[in-house]
């Protein structure tokens, strides 16, 4: 059955379909599920005509799982969609299921600390079973589900409209990297993803200071968002970036040079077409934000529809940031970087950036970045 949505994505209605989300629970690598299954089906709806948008992200609620989102290009697109979807992700269960099944309990302390971050009381207690843990849906099923926008935290109908875009692109991105790197090599995926949270941040918030000051936050607050989820200290970031440190700093001022000289020539293929698109994010971003068209409200008020009389932000020193955090999470997220990761790699960064000369030089050549 279609989702019904309201208020602000009722007026693409003629044009485009409604978003479609599909929630694919599998208790194994995502990598296969990406390949085998997302990028094909939506590389074949969309030189079909029949998609205007896609995304994903992996979720753990209710088991380890991927979210795939779906916007056909028409209302008459919205069945053939739905149909080569579910008979698509099927399909692909059957080929190749995950081969075991997350128990009852296993890793109950992490999944009860993001349940205290993300949701009230409330909430929480649908989502338990009658043992107090969460409850969890067997792998190798999927679920057609609601799709509900976060207009608080991503600035209204104007600013998801942006993310939307923005995710399909950061989507593409980790498609393709799964295709074509080792990132089920941990190493690989880490310094991978150090590279395009510095090309992303490093796009919108040009300042080096104040890009330093925010990827210190940014690590403070994953750090204690993932509590005692995760095992990792500060002891372990510590040796972790002396370990890297004389092959990080050189790339992330190479990275920054090229970043801040707006010339991303000497940036290799993949991080070059990353730091054209986030070019482009940020011009968007200070687009909407001059026109007074980006909102924030609390997560408790991300209710449909949008309240038309909600202030708008129009300090860029306020909607960038605030903006480049959900930025980074997804596309971390879209890598499976955990949240210590998260915090791990803002702060190896933000280090980096602090110590003595890395900070690039306004005159400083933009040479090649591996």
């Amino acid at each position: 059955m279609n989702p019904v949505h309201t208020g602000p994505q009722q007026a693409v209605q003629e044009t485009r379909g409604y978003w479609q989300a599909y929630h694919i629970y599998y208790s194994a690598s995502p990598r296969p599920l990406l390949l085998q299954l997302v990028e094909p089906l939506v590389d074949e709806l969309t030189d079909e005509g029949l998609l205007a948008g896609h995304f994903f992200i992996n979720y753990w609620l209710e088991g380890p799982h991927v979210r795939l989102r779906l916007r056909p290009s028409s209302p008459e697109a919205a069945r053939p969609v739905r149909e080569r979807t579910e008979a698509a992700v099927a399909a692909f269960l059957r080929r190749r299921p995950a081969l075991y099944e997350v128990p009852p309990g296993f890793l109950d302390d992490y999944y009860d600390k993001l349940m205290e971050r993300e949701f009230t009381p409330a909430q929480r207690t649908r989502l338990l079973g009658p043992d107090g843990t969460m409850r969890l849906r067997a792998t190798n099923t999927f679920s057609a589900e609601h799709y509900q926008p976060e207009y608080g935290k991503y600035g209204g109908p104007a600013g998801v409209e942006l993310a939307e875009w923005h995710f399909e692109h950061s989507s593409r991105l980790v498609l393709d990297a799964n295709r074509t790197l080792n990132l089920h090599l941990r190493p690989v995926a880490l310094g991978f993803a150090a590279q395009v949270m510095t090309v992303t941040a490093g796009c919108l918030v040009r300042d080096g200071e104040l890009l330093a000051e925010f990827l210190d936050g940014y690590h403070r607050f994953w750090d204690e968002s993932s509590g005692k989820a995760e095992t990792a200290g500060q002891d372990d970031f510590d040796r972790g970036y002396r370990a890297t440190a004389d092959s990080l700093g050189p790339r992330i001022r190479r990275i920054l040079a090229a970043v801040g000289a707006d010339d991303f020539s000497a940036l290799p293929g993949t991080l070059r077409a990353w730091a054209e698109h986030c070019r482009e994010l940020r011009r968007r971003v200070v687009d909407l934000t001059e026109q007074g068209r980006v909102a924030f409200a609390p997560p408790e008020q991300d209710e449909e529809p949008w309240p038309d009389a909600r202030p708008g932000v129009t300090d860029l020193a306020v909607t960038l940031p605030r903006l480049l955090v959900p930025y980074l999470h997804m596309t971390n997220n879209r890598l499976s970087m955990t949240l210590q990761d998260e915090a791990y790699l803002a702060y190896v960064l933000a280090r980096a950036l602090t110590e003595p000369g890395v900070r690039p030089a306004a005159d400083e050549p933009a040479t090649a970045a591996s």
